[in-house]
Formats: structure tokens, sequence, C-alpha cells
């Protein structure tokens, strides 16, 4: 008997391929995507160029972080519209954006906490013309344990408050100028503190005070300037630029400090050239920018030597808005900031909604080294 060949094998039924976009449909989805990309490179060209932009282009650069979210959503219409070039260039912006929201060039504590260190927490809240709820920053200030506390914006209302709520028990060290124009400043602490000046030429006050820490047989001296630069709005975005500029110059290995290192109780008294500064720093305030503003990296730069730190982007909290709290919903920006010499580390860095102000408490915990 002979065998028969084989017959073809009987195959199951064909799986359904996924079906391709149509020309169609292609061609709209790169169309959407380029209209994504368009802002989204604008903004950027802006955010890559440090030029003296024009107050508008100030003001889109603080919502850069944002920009994240339109990058992703280009790139996945670009992949949908299958066109390399659309595509190429999604992925780059978002990359950039990417590398801006947890920026490798950002400064970076050269320190660790150790045990030849002095731990202290600051907070800071701009109470918005005295309106913010002294009781919750009280609590705030006992439930933290801060030690040292920077207000802008302060009136003698809001001293009276923040007094009638118990601050003085747990800070009872207090340098303070309140005023009724948004001009006003305080400093609270948990340790002595002496005057040491004014930075000059500042519609808001911006004084620095010496903070001297004794604590296990060690001295940490700390250096502390409480910032409130003017917004960059209208025509004053020329005095934002000094502000910052001050404060740069103010933060420099060879910058100002106070003549004799002394000056009056409500830290009158203008900053030079001559003493001793402390190595240990703190910036601490309203900024009014971001740190997408060059204005503000170039505070960070600080001159030669390692940049200082702007904790809350180095603790990658770029997305975590301090302002605005109150009014229109926006998608939020970080304006207040905690800066630092590099020797000095951080932790625990955390934003705090607080009643009857548009701008939230920020605080971290600092490992200050001990000594000068």
């Amino acid at each position: 008997m002979t065998a028969s060949a084989p017959g073809p094998a009987r195959q199951g039924p064909a799986r359904p391929q996924p079906a391709a976009p149509s020309h169609g449909a292609a061609f709209a989805w790169r169309v959407l995507a380029v209209a994504v990309l368009v802002p989204v490179v604008s903004l950027s060209i802006f955010r890559a160029v440090p030029a003296q932009w024009p107050t508008p282009v100030v003001q889109l650069l603080s919502f850069t972080p944002w920009l994240v979210v339109p990058a992703v959503l280009a790139l996945g219409l670009a992949l949908a519209g299958r066109r390399a070039w659309v595509t190429a260039v999604a992925a780059i912006l978002l990359a950039a954006q990417l590398f801006w929201l947890f920026p490798l060039d950002a400064g970076r504590s050269i320190a660790d906490a150790s045990s030849s260190s002095t731990g202290l927490t600051a907070m800071n809240i701009n109470s918005q013309f005295g309106e913010a709820d002294a009781a919750e920053i009280v609590r705030l200030v006992r439930e933290n344990g801060v030690e040292l506390l920077a207000v802008q914006e302060h009136t003698q209302d809001f001293e009276d408050r923040l007094a009638a709520e118990g601050l003085g028990s747990r800070l009872p060290h207090r340098i303070s100028s309140p005023t009724d124009n948004g001009a006003g400043s305080a400093i609270y602490a948990a340790h002595p503190m002496e005057p040491v000046g004014l930075l000059p030429d500042t519609p808001f006050q911006m004084p620095t005070v010496r903070l001297t820490v004794n604590e296990a047989g060690r001295t940490t001296v700390l250096e502390v300037t409480n910032v409130h630069a003017l917004p960059p709005v209208d025509v004053r975005v020329a005095q934002w630029r000094s502000d910052l500029a001050a404060l740069g110059r103010l933060a420099a290995p060879d910058g100002p400090v106070a003549q004799g290192g002394s000056a009056a109780q409500n830290g009158s008294g203008a900053l030079d050239g001559s003493g001793a500064r402390p190595a240990n720093r703190l910036l601490i305030g309203d900024f009014n920018a971001t740190y997408d503003h060059s204005e503000f990296r170039a505070v960070l730069d600080g001159g030669p030597g390692p940049k200082l730190v702007d904790v809350g982007t180095a603790s990658g909290r770029r997305l975590t808005p301090t302002w605005p709290m109150e009014g229109v919903p926006l998608p939020g920006i970080a304006i207040d900031h905690l800066v630092t010499s590099p020797q000095i580390a951080s932790s625990g860095y955390a934003v705090h909604r607080v009643p009857g102000t548009d701008h939230a408490a920020i605080l971290a915990t600092l490992a200050i080294p001990a000594g000068n």
C-alpha cells in the first residue's frame, strides 16, 4: 500500500491585524501635534536664551515646569501622525522640559547632615498684608519645631495677632519692622540674633540678621536675609531685576557685609564691603521669581565656587507651587524659596497652605556646619 502525500496543514482563522491609521487621520494627528508644539517651542526658546525679556515673557516663563504636559501630549500626537521629523522635534522638546524640571545643573549641597552640624528648621510666609491666619502659622511653628520664621508683608496688626497666639513662647527673639504698604518684614527665632543691615535700593525691606546657635558646646553662626523682591509686573520689571541682582551681589563670596556688624533694632544700616562674613548663609522669602528665570539662576550662581542651593529645586519639588493659593485657579508656580550656602545640607522640604494669604508657607530642616 502506498502512503499518500500529506496535505497542507489546516490553519485556524487569521487574527485581525490592527488597522493602520488612514492617511487623512495621520495628517490630522500631525496637524494637532504641530499646533501643540508651537507654543512649547516658543516658550522653550525664551527659557533657553538668558536675555532680558519683556514683562509678558518673564511672567510666562514662570509656568515653564508645566510645559512638560503639552510636550508629552505633542509626542503622543506625533507618534500617531507617523512623521519622523515631527516626532523628533517633540521628543527633543520633551527632553528639554524634563531637563529643566529636574535640572542637572542645579546647585547641590556639598555636605551631608552629620554630628558636627547643627539642625535648624526654617520657615517662610508672605502674610499678604498681614491677612494670613496667625493661629495656623503658630501651629505650623509648634508642630514642625520651627526655630526660624521669616515674614514678608508684615504689619503691626499681624505682629500683635502672632503674639496673642503665643509665638513669642516658641520664638522669643524678634527683629521686625512692620508697615501697612507691603514693605514690612520680620524675623522670629529661637536663638539670639543681631541685625546686620538692609539691602539698599529696594522698595521692600530686605534685612539681614546674624543668628547664633550655641548647642552641645558648639557655636554656629548663620547669616539670614529676609527676601522680598518686587514682582515683575508692568514697568516694575526693571526694579525686579535690580532686586535680584542686588541679592546676587550679597550672596557672592566677596559680597557686602554690614559695616561694623551693627544696626538698629529695625534693621537699619547699609551693607558695605567691610568686615568678615559668615560662610553659612540663608536667603529666605518671596523672590517673585522661579528657577526658570535666568535672573534667579544668576543669584544661585553666586560667583566662583559651588552654586548656592535652592532647597525646593534640589528636593525635586518644581511642580509644587507656593503661589497662588487663593483667587483665580492657576497651575501654580514656586516663587518662595529657601536658598542656602552649598555646605548646608537640607531635608524635609515641605509646602503648607495657610488661610488668608495667597502664598504657601515653605519650610525645611537645615544642617548648618559649626563655626563660621
